[in-house]
């Protein structure tokens, strides 16, 4: 993924309420479009980064369980 991209997703959702970055999400999900997931990508390389061993086990856990079905 090009750093610009990562940058760039950043630089427009930085200051962004909790409800704001929730419509992000939910809007790019439902929109289902291919080119909305890199974005994605790169707001779940921030929670990732920013989460502990046990908030990304939960996370993980999650994953797995969602991909089970």
């Amino acid at each position: 993924m090009n750093l610009n991209l990562r940058n760039a997703v950043i630089h427009n959702v930085s200051g962004n309420t909790q409800d704001q970055l929730k419509d992000t999400i939910v809007d790019a999900i439902e929109r289902g479009e291919e080119k909305m997931l890199p974005g994605l990508g790169v707001l779940f390389e921030v929670i990732w980064n920013n989460a502990d061993e046990k908030e990304k086990s939960m996370m993980l856990e999650t994953l797995e369980d969602g991909l089970k079905h």
